[in-house]
């Protein structure tokens, strides 16, 4: 791989993140107790995973396009609800996709590096590598069983391969679009909550205010949010334990007999009654599940028991009495459904929840936020995302992270959404649009998961597959129908940030095909070293090297430019496993090429590893493992030899480090077809404008050298 996607850190022991065989060590995995160890847990998750999830109520009602509601339509509309919670909620992601993780890591993204790393169907060379070699490293007992057709099959189909990188790719897209229109939509439905006891207050006022808590929001993201964690959880308590209160309250006020419409007959009824107006309508109901793919995607935060105990115990039912509470309410007064949430709150307590109500909100805006910068991260770590600067804001919890372009990028968007749509029903189209492909996408995956390395059977997967795709094609084609009406904004987000991606992946494929075309050999560069032009000038070397079969043809740009190569010379090369945690001690990998003072050096690490360490610290701990290396490997040598290699070793590094890497541009020239001038001239725009990966290694800037080369197209 290339340098310029980044550099891993040394060996390190991971406080919280990892463990010695390269598996993730859940948060939870550093406490004792049992049970009361994942009630804790649970209780911990509450403020971070289910924000999206437990501040639904806001908006679901009031993003419904009701006309006259009936008692009959209301009863309908809860029970869709009620079973859309339980088959979604529960069944498939409580206890199914919490079982498809990737070392500890949940999501749509961690589902593709599964499935990559268990068969080769990655695309870009990075990733097809040795992916079967990532899977025994992962599970020994990966290539010894019989493989699947289906994954033969996508192995041997490139249009195969590539459509199940677009699905990829587009979960990841709209999980960032998620990180746009949660924030703006759960703090404007909150804060829309003024106009209820103050009319007087104009809806532009209620716009600005969201827009500025949002502001202040995310001009806090710099300082991390450990300092501010202890308080998400009782937010989120407060929130969910208050709500259905409130629903038990409206249930015995308005209406006892709410819990009738769990039965099917009436959601047949209501269909047959509403024809395609219950069909559209289903875009509204949608949003009540919103939440339960950043639950899934949270699954490295937290370990599986714990989410599941919230979300079985506390989470669901809340909503369910939530929920039950609101359709009590709307029954008898059917045309308060515009303000479905805030009409059904007693007003004795109204300012009270109103409170709790913004104050979870934020918290729920927080999760996407930092879900974000999460996704942002893991793509640019696997080289599918230009480089944007990401800061870890905790040194024991790798998860924490912050970028500062991502960051306000995302305030603009989310500024613009409020001040651009301003309506709560246009923004929950967006929204529906975004939770529901989410989803389906998941179901994909997850299937193509069940049958390739779970080995289910395709009919018993298909048991799966066929009701979750119904359930889920069948929301999905009724948000479609809201395209105009503001569901347009998560397709344009997906569609720039497809095409940033697509076409970073087409530059970097390129360089590497010239690289390999191009690329130096070691009896080149053997002979080359023997000639008397060439001097071997004091010091360490390390040089970054895109290729792992042969040398960068920037090597040969360099010394026949300076005439001289470093007395010890590591060349460097970085190998990105498509798992969550590479162990310490399989990180740094050393080999002696056959030459005087001349190694490589491959450095692996996961998508979830921290990349952030001193110059110093690194070349320590490259140079303790390349000395490690001359002694184990020394059978056959005289100690004599042995100890003057050591002794060069030692003399180099005290001479000083210098970090050599290349800086290469595309020559585009009058015989370039135009796919490419497009493309490429859109890839260097990308290079010239993103960040540099030696910083990553905190390397002082005396010693980088950048050695510029110009590549044909």
């Amino acid at each position: 791989m290339d340098l310029e996607t980044g550099v891993p850190l040394p060996s390190r022991l991971h406080v919280g993140g990892g463990s010695s065989d390269g598996r993730r060590v859940h948060g939870a995995d550093r406490y004792n107790g049992g049970r009361w160890k994942d009630m804790v847990l649970a209780y911990r998750t509450l403020g971070v995973v289910f924000g999206g999830l437990v501040t639904s109520p806001l908006y679901v009602y009031p993003s419904m396009n009701l006309k006259s509601p009936t008692e009959q339509d209301y009863l309908g509309i809860y029970g869709i609800m009620f079973w859309t919670l339980t088959l979604i909620g529960v069944v498939k992601y409580v206890c199914i996709a919490l079982n498809a993780d990737d070392h500890g890591e949940g999501g749509t993204f961690a589902l593709y590096s599964l499935l990559c790393r268990h068969t080769n169907i990655g695309i870009l060379p990075s990733k097809k590598a040795d992916s079967v070699t990532n899977a025994a490293h992962a599970n020994p007992s990966v290539g010894t069983e019989k493989r699947s057709r289906l994954g033969i099959f996508i192995e041997r189909s490139m249009t195969a391969r590539r459509i199940v990188l677009f699905i990829a790719i587009l979960g990841m897209c709209m999980l960032i679009g998620d990180g746009i229109l949660t924030p703006a939509i759960s703090v404007l439905s909150a804060m829309d909550g003024l106009r209820g006891p103050l009319p007087s207050i104009h809806k532009s006022a209620v716009e600005a205010l969201s827009a500025a808590v949002l502001i202040a929001l995310f001009l806090l993201q710099k300082y991390g949010t450990a300092r501010v964690s202890f308080l998400f959880s009782p937010i989120m308590a407060s929130w969910t334990f208050t709500t259905p209160i409130i629903g038990v309250y409206s249930i015995l006020r308005y209406y006892p007999g709410i819990f009738k419409a769990i039965s099917p007959k009436y959601i047949v009824h209501f269909f047959l009654r509403n024809g395609k107006t219950g069909w559209q309508l289903l875009g509204g109901t949608a949003l009540c599940i919103t939440g339960s793919e950043a639950m899934f995607a949270d699954l490295g935060h937290f370990n599986k028991r714990s989410i599941q105990i919230a979300f079985l115990f506390s989470i669901y039912p809340s909503l369910v009495l939530t929920y039950a509470g609101q359709t009590a309410y709307l029954i008898r007064n059917p045309n308060d459904h515009n303000d479905g949430f805030y009409k059904f709150v007693p007003g004795p307590v109204y300012w009270p929840m109103f409170t709790i109500a913004t104050l979870a909100a934020i918290v729920a805006s927080q999760s996407l936020i930092s879900a974000t910068f999460s996704v942002i991260k893991q793509s640019v770590v696997l080289d599918y995302f230009p480089r944007v600067k990401v800061v870890h804001t905790s040194q024991h919890k790798e998860g924490e992270v912050y970028s500062p372009e991502t960051n306000y990028i995302l305030m603009l968007l989310c500024v613009a959404v409020i001040l651009g749509f301003g309506d709560g029903k246009e923004l929950g189209n967006a929204f529906g649009v975004v939770v529901i492909l989410v989803m389906l996408i998941t179901t994909i995956l997850l299937t193509l998961v069940m049958i390739i390395i779970w080995r289910i059977p395709i009919i018993v997967s298909a048991l799966y597959f066929v009701p979750f795709s119904i359930l889920e094609g069948a929301y999905a084609s009724a948000v479609c129908t809201k395209i105009l009406e503001g569901g347009w904004l998560p397709f344009a987000v997906s569609i720039v940030l497809a095409f940033i991606m697509f076409g970073w992946y087409y530059g970097r494929q390129r360089k590497l095909e010239y690289e390999m075309a191009n690329k130096i050999t070691l009896e080149w560069l053997g002979e080359l070293l023997e000639s008397s032009e060439i001097q071997r000038v004091p010091g360490l070397c390390f040089f970054y090297s895109n290729i792992q079969d042969g040398l960068t043809p920037i090597l040969g740009h360099y010394i026949q430019n300076t005439r001289s190569l470093h007395r010890v010379t590591i060349f460097t090369t970085l190998r990105y496993l498509l798992v969550a945690k590479v162990a310490p001690n399989e990180r740094i990998m050393i080999t002696r090429l056959g030459l005087d003072g001349v190694y490589g050096c491959m450095i692996q690490y996961g998508y979830a590893d921290f990349l952030n360490h001193g110059g110093d610290d690194f070349v320590t701990q490259v140079t303790n493992s390349l000395r490690a290396h001359i002694d184990n490997s020394s059978e056959g040598l005289s100690p004599a030899y042995v100890e003057e290699e050591i002794s060069q070793l030692e003399r180099a590094k005290e001479a000083g480090a210098v970090h050599v890497r290349g800086k290469t541009r595309f020559h585009v020239g009058k015989d370039t077809s135009l796919f490419d001038r497009i493309l490429l001239g859109f890839y260097e725009f990308l290079h010239g404008n993103c960040r540099s990966a030696l910083p990553a290694l905190g390397i002082p800037l005396r010693q980088r050298l950048e050695i510029g080369m110009l590549y044909k197209a």
